[in-house]
């Protein structure tokens, strides 16, 4: 049977961000099951954005509701969810939390979130589904196409290990220095349709790649592939997935600002087109960017020669300049700029918290302060 995916026309370079948070207790700042209690709460209180479960209880997911076309009333609306949020964790006396990983906490201890796909998923994947309790930024760009979708989505492959670089914040896993700026995505890796979605050039193409997959009975929906990045046709975009979730949410405006504009110069320009060369490096170049951060060599699949992974940030940002100044997003590039220049992300300074103070649990609560807004994070 036929099942044509039917791509939703947006405004082009809209955005919209989605964040999964770690719900901690004031103890000990281990993860706590406590999602179902934050959404009840939520249903009985006006607040900006949408609040869902994720894959575990100890996982709670927020996301923009409205489209933007800015960055100030993006950034405006995730101060606001964040402020939602932060009243809400106090009144249950739990604490949330930024960054891709918990220092700490044990797979084994989770618990599925009792919803029918979780539970689904989890009789698929086994110890999978409990490892997934990780922490990830979403964020959607807006497409007047699915041509125009496929097209955004091959050419934002090449730039995958800036975003990684850029909000890498997963250094410690299960209790040790994982020597990972990122080690959230190895956990993504490991799931079999995860990587990258194949080299069609157009939303026809895609159409009878998901329907040849439908008909091995193999997906169901958009939702069963885990592509790094993905159109996601019923808004209207293509999805990011790889950035770890920053410990702040100004971070996490800054990043999306970053892909608008960086969408900007690719779809205006349209400098390479869709090329295989690409994904011949695509693992290698997001391996590298997980383990070493800025500081990784990777290939530049255009012209076959390597680079140090923080050049090319610092190279890129500076060249959108004018984009910047056409969309309003100069400060938040100024900021990303400055974080490669520096070459310190956030997993730089999670490890610096762990120096100071030798305890996990403290970098826990460094993490969870950061995010309900009671300490400055990282710069």
């Amino acid at each position: 049977m036929v099942q044509k995916l039917e791509f939703t026309q947006s405004r082009p370079l809209s955005m919209g961000v989605e964040l999964e948070l770690q719900i901690l207790n004031t103890r000990d700042f281990n993860l706590t099951r406590g999602a179902d209690d934050l959404l009840k709460l939520a249903a009985k209180t006006k607040h900006r954005g949408d609040i869902k479960p994720e894959m575990t209880e100890s996982m709670i997911e927020v996301s923009t509701a409205d489209i933007h076309q800015s960055y100030e009333t993006l950034a405006q609306e995730l101060a606001e969810i964040r402020d939602a949020m932060t009243g809400m964790a106090k009144k249950l006396n739990v604490a949330l939390a930024g960054g891709g990983s918990h220092p700490f906490q044990k797979w084994t201890e989770r618990r599925i979130y009792p919803k029918e796909r979780f539970q689904y998923l989890s009789s698929l994947y086994g110890y999978l589904a409990k490892q997934f309790t990780i922490f990830g930024q979403h964020i959607h760009i807006g497409c007047e196409s699915g041509d125009t979708a496929i097209y955004l989505a091959h050419a934002f492959a090449r730039y995958v290990p800036h975003f990684i670089a850029l909000s890498a914040s997963s250094p410690f896993l299960q209790g040790v220095d994982s020597a990972f700026d990122s080690s959230r995505l190895n956990a993504v890796s490991a799931f079999p349709l995860s990587g990258t979605m194949p080299l069609v050039h157009d939303w026809q193409h895609f159409n009878e790649y998901f329907n040849e997959m439908y008909d091995l009975g193999i997906v169901e929906s958009m939702k069963d592939f885990y592509w790094d990045i993905r159109p996601k046709p019923e808004f209207g975009t293509i999805e990011i997935r790889v950035p770890d979730t920053p410990l702040g949410v100004d971070r996490a405006g800054q990043l999306a600002a970053y892909a608008q504009t960086l969408a900007h110069h690719l779809l205006t320009e349209r400098p390479h087109e869709p090329s295989r060369s690409v994904y011949q490096v695509y693992s290698y170049n997001r391996f590298l960017a997980c383990r070493f951060g800025f500081d990784g060599n990777i290939i530049d699949p255009y012209v076959r020669q390597p680079l140090q992974l923080k050049d090319d940030v610092i190279n890129t940002l500076n060249a959108l300049q004018s984009y910047a100044a056409e969309l309003g997003t100069e400060a938040p590039l100024r900021q990303l700029l400055g974080v490669a220049v520096a070459g310190r992300n956030d997993s730089a300074w999670l490890r610096e918290q762990y120096e100071k103070s030798g305890s996990l649990n403290d970098v826990a609560r460094a993490q969870a302060q950061v995010w309900m807004g009671e300490i400055a994070g990282p710069a």
